[in-house]
């Protein structure tokens, strides 16, 4: 059987949240989104938009993980 080369799907929609959620939380910081709406005005917001990045990150790391365990006990 040949070993499982692919990324899992959820790893790359996470990840791709994940980037998509830190640009916007560093948008935030520098200011470029103040009049876009309400929530925006406050800066923590983008720290909230950070930290929601590095947890999906993170929970897009878990899937990835598996998948390793899995073809490492397959060989």
């Amino acid at each position: 059987m040949p070993a499982m080369r692919h990324w899992p799907i959820t790893f790359l929609v996470l990840t791709a949240l994940g980037v998509l959620c830190l640009l916007a939380g560093m948008a935030a910081l520098a200011g470029l989104l103040h009049g876009t709406h309400p929530l925006f005005n406050d800066d923590m917001a983008g720290w909230a938009l950070i930290v929601s990045a590095i947890a999906l990150v993170l929970s897009g790391a878990f899937p990835l993980v598996l998948r390793r365990l899995q073809e490492h006990d397959q060989s």
